[in-house]
């Protein structure tokens, strides 16, 4: 789907946040751990949320829609099947985490993959380490779980993936679970509260050293659970920065202010200012954007870092905003490479961006954009490039513009209800 978007056109209005997708994801494969019904609200309406309902039904979930809007209750009373298909890991990565049901509940998984078995080996390493039994074979990973009364785990990448996967089997499988340098970001979060409604005690939740008392693979009864899907920081950090770039006066409703410290740190040194009040964040109007003069912050970079550091998902929109900051700024993606290669994507809007390597990027800043053809790689850079098409001149193109609904609920729709000239279809 192609999408056309004319630039320089100021927005106004509420912007309405929606509920995280990545939490969702997790949520979903985590409710399959209980017999009992899971409710989970403000939940998003997204292709990966859509994708996620598809497996969990294939693996004998009963699923409920039910008002208000975004609210699913889905019921397990069993796991009918032992295989995670390759046609799921190909349509989401996520699908990974249905692992963890599986074996909680059946101590046996298959996992066909649709991409290299390296892509996991934090999350193989990690399940080695609990005593699992791990088969590859191509790419088809067999697992057989056991029980455990004690085990402590370093996850060897601070993932959200692997820390979902191994919280869910600990609080089902094992007694006392320590795992070190453990994920700590909002949608982690709500899986552990979650985990600790079906009967898990966790300390350290929020947190990078969790340790996790759960079941140890005794039978028990659950109870009905209900969880509200915390609000997406990253869409919430990405309309902010797209509000302030086209000089528009933007409330957005449904935030967090604690999930959303650490983006406004980094926005101010690139002259975004942020107004957090605890539910809603105000965006007032931008004439220009000039970074901070302080002494402390001459000659600092924008880098990613891990929960609580500015997030790598905002790497690439931290990046547009500094082609508008007066002066030059350092990005420096610092957890994964080759996220700043659609670099040249904004050099051909007339963008100043020296890429140094593919983790750092060096942005002369103060240059007017021009609308160009813009071709959506992934849904990481999707609103970045589309931040950059608001706020050019002229009217831009962004081709594969489907990958917005994959991540973020009905984010074309919210932005075109503000004023933005958002086409679709042409």
């Amino acid at each position: 789907m192609r999408i056309r978007v004319e630039g320089r056109q100021p927005l106004r209005g509420t912007y309405l946040a929606s509920g995280n997708s990545n939490a969702a994801i997790a949520l979903i494969a985590a409710s399959l751990l209980s017999d009992a019904p899971v409710t989970l609200r403000n939940a998003p309406n997204t292709v990966s949320v859509g994708v996620m309902l598809e497996i969990a039904a294939a693996l004998g979930a009963h699923i409920a829609h039910s008002e208000p809007h975004g609210t699913i209750t889905l019921h397990t009373p069993h796991v009918i099947a032992r295989t995670v298909k390759r046609e799921y890991s190909m349509a989401l990565g996520g699908a990974l985490l249905f692992v963890a049901p599986i074996l909680a509940r059946r101590r046996q998984a298959r996992l066909e993959l649709d991409y290299p078995v390296s892509r996991l080996h934090p999350h193989l390493t990690a399940l080695r380490d609990l005593g699992f039994d791990v088969r590859v074979s191509g790419t088809t990973i067999d697992l057989s779980a056991s029980a455990w009364q004690e085990r402590e785990v370093l996850l060897t990448q601070m993932s959200v993936t692997a820390t979902a996967l191994v919280a869910m089997l600990a609080a089902a499988l094992g007694k006392r679970t320590v795992i070190y340098n453990a994920a700590s970001e909002p949608h982690v979060v709500d899986l552990l509260q979650l985990l600790v409604q079906l009967g898990a005690h966790i300390e350290g939740i929020g947190s990078n050293l969790l340790t996790i008392h759960g079941h140890g693979g005794a039978e028990y009864a659950c109870a009905p659970a209900a969880l509200t899907i915390s609000p997406d920081h990253i869409e919430i950090g990405s309309i902010a920065a797209i509000a302030a770039l086209t000089g528009s006066r933007v409330s957005i409703e449904g935030a967090r202010a604690r999930d959303l410290r650490a983006i406004a740190k980094t926005y101010e040194r690139l002259g975004v200012h942020l107004e957090l009040d605890e539910g809603t964040v105000h965006v007032p109007r931008h004439e220009r954007l000039v970074p901070s003069t302080r002494e402390e912050d001459v000659d600092v970079s924008v880098e990613s870092a891990p929960w609580y550091g500015f997030p790598s998902d905002l790497i690439a929109m931290a990046t547009v905003v500094a082609t508008q900051a007066h002066g030059i700024t350092l990005i420096h993606e610092k957890l994964f490479p080759n996220r700043l290669l659609f670099v040249d994507k904004l050099n051909s809007m007339g963008a100043q961006i020296v890429l140094c390597d593919p983790h750092r990027a060096i942005v002369v800043g103060g240059t007017p954009l021009q609308a160009d053809y813009l071709d959506n790689p992934d849904v990481r850079v999707g609103l970045a490039l589309l931040g950059a098409a608001l706020c050019a001149e002229g009217e831009s193109v962004i081709d594969t513009a489907e990958a917005f609904d994959r991540t973020f609920d009905h984010v074309l729709d919210k932005l075109v209800a503000l004023g933005a000239r958002i086409r679709r279809g042409e």
